[in-house]
């Protein structure tokens, strides 16, 4: 039985976190038994906000290091870099004559941009969500891990799909948002402000390339009260969070004590932290050392992203056949 194509991407912008391997990463490395995988460092969406691009291959080499680390098999999936396969490039252009400037300006993210970097509104921070549809239809996936924020960009690839479809034949499937589990994990902020992020509020957010004393410094500066008054309170969010992490990376006994301790009021946070602080150090060092061999490991790096190339090009190669014959690109 032919396995389903599911496809998601990373920007190489900031550091990998906890909130990106729970929330994301993890399930990733299920899928790659059930389903036929492509996962890629979004390496032309990153030049939207003109980042230095000195710093670039380094951060597309870290990404890839830290996937690997993190479980992904490159012998199972197909782990490419997005300029890699030009076949995107071209079917994004064809994609943008079936797209219009007005839906385009409408995109929640595009006006979130404008507000962000007003002196930087430039045609690809306009046209991102037909790039990404572009990276979606190119392996004709059908099924797209993706958070809240990027719903209306998948909703508007499978418009794209549905309008090429209607003009020029069926190619494309309707690409779903997808994840496994019915409950995805959401990662707050150590100070209770918002979900970790890849680049702000940094102190707040764990990293998967985060040293042990690091760790340890976060956590016990991790947000906290005077405890509760009354047995059996519900947890603030910020005291959930805590208990939240304390329960992915601890021991089910610990768990249970320190639950106990919260209910009935005698709770340490102290102790609490410092508890989270070493079982948190335990699970990130490994993935930290892993990526840190892989990443200085240049061969082995530029094995690995060619034969994601590879596998990816075919792929989109088969595609974009399909795509100039419906045209009518094959003289």
């Amino acid at each position: 039985m032919k396995k389903e194509v599911v496809l998601s991407g990373i920007r190489p912008t900031g550091f990998l976190h906890l909130g990106n391997y729970f929330g994301a990463m993890r399930n990733y490395v299920r899928m790659q038994d059930e389903f036929n995988c492509y996962f890629f460092v979004a390496n032309w969406h990153s030049l939207t906000t003109h980042p230095d691009t000195k710093e670039l291959q380094n951060s597309v080499h870290r990404v890839i290091a830290e996937n690997i680390a993190c479980g992904l098999d490159p012998a199972k999936v197909a782990l490419y870099v997005q300029s890699d396969v030009p076949e995107i490039a071209e079917l994004y252009l064809y994609l943008n004559m079936l797209a219009y400037k007005g839906e385009l300006e409408k995109t929640t993210t595009f006006k979130e941009k404008v507000r962000l970097q007003p002196d930087n509104v430039n045609a690809g921070l306009l046209t991102y969500p037909v790039l990404m549809a572009s990276d979606i239809l190119i392996h004709r996936a059908v099924k797209v891990p993706v958070g809240k924020d990027q719903e209306q960009h998948l909703e508007m690839a499978r418009n794209f799909a549905e309008r090429f479809n209607y003009r020029y034949g069926n190619v494309f499937p309707a690409p779903q948002a997808f994840n496994f589990g019915n409950e995805l994990i959401k990662i707050m902020s150590l100070d209770g402000n918002g979900k970790m992020s890849k680049s702000e509020n940094q102190m707040n957010t764990l990293y998967l390339a985060d040293d042990d004393d690091l760790i340890r410094k976060k956590i016990m500066k991790a947000k906290t009260d005077s405890g509760p008054a009354e047995k059996n309170s519900v947890k603030p969010d910020y005291i959930e969070n805590i208990f939240t992490l304390l329960s992915l990376v601890s021991d089910p006994s610990t768990v249970k004590k320190f639950e106990d301790d919260f209910n009935n009021c005698i709770i340490r946070y102290g102790d609490l932290k410092k508890q989270l602080a070493e079982d948190m150090v335990k699970f990130i060092k490994p993935i930290r050392e892993k990526a840190a061999d892989i990443q200085n490991n240049k061969d082995l790096l530029k094995k690995i992203i060619h034969q994601g190339a590879e596998k990816a090009r075919a792929s989109a190669s088969a595609t974009l056949t399909e795509v100039r014959n419906a045209i009518g690109m094959n003289y």
